[in-house]
This record gives C-alpha cells, sequence and structure tokens, in this order.
C-alpha cells in the first residue's frame, strides 16, 4: 500500500513562509489527484488545497493568493508554499491522496506573534 511521508513544518511570525512536502512511497502517485487539509484545534478538518495528475489546482478560499499548491510526478512528490502566513493558519497540517483514505502523520504549522 502507498505511503506519504510529509515535512517542513515548524513556527513562524505573521507575515512569513514555510514549504511542505509530501513524499510518496507507492506507485500509484503519478495516476491520483493529490491534497494538503489541516486541522486546528477545535475545529473540523478542512481541505486547503488540490492539484491533479497533470498539475491543475484548486484552493480554499481562505488560502487563495498566498498558498501554492504544486507536484513532480518524477519525484512522486508534492508540495505547500505557503506565504503572509496568519494566526488562523496555525494546524496540523496533513497530506493525502484525494481519492483515497491515505493519509500522512502530520506535522504542525504555528504562526504567532
Amino acid at each position: 500500500q502507498a505511503q506519504l511521508v510529509q515535512s517542513g513544518g515548524g513556527s513562524v511570525h505573521p507575515g512569513g513562509s514555510l514549504r511542505l512536502s509530501c513524499v510518496s512511497s507507492g506507485s500509484i502517485f503519478k495516476f491520483n489527484e493529490m491534497a494538503w487539509y489541516r486541522q486546528a484545534p477545535g475545529k473540523e478538518r478542512e481541505l486547503v488545497a488540490r492539484v491533479g495528475t497533470a498539475g491543475s489546482t484548486r484552493y480554499a478560499d481562505f488560502v487563495k493568493g498566498r498558498f501554492t499548491i504544486s507536484r513532480d510526478n518524477a519525484k512522486k512528490t508534492f508540495y505547500l508554499q505557503m506565504n503572509s502566513l496568519e494566526p488562523d493558519d496555525t494546524a496540523v497540517y496533513y497530506c493525502k491522496y484525494f481519492d483515497y483514505g491515505i493519509w500522512s502523520q502530520g506535522t504542525q504549522v504555528t504562526v504567532s506573534s
């Protein structure tokens, strides 16, 4: 079964940037749409962004213009570049196959003054 391992979380001040990456260990990556989700304390998990097999993208309204999702099929990796971070972006971030229940372990992103 394919697995997803992510990296790149951390703590930044408001207005700062972070880049998350997610690597697949399986052979199905290039055939599937991938997605980033996040979950803040006391809130439900929410979809942040999606990237299709050939690079088409979709974003939640609350990150549009600030975050960029991309993928590299040769490396079986996809990314979330997060700019202009705000305190409300503080959450645990997860990567996932959009159509399958395969999740990464999650990593904390904290934005605070």
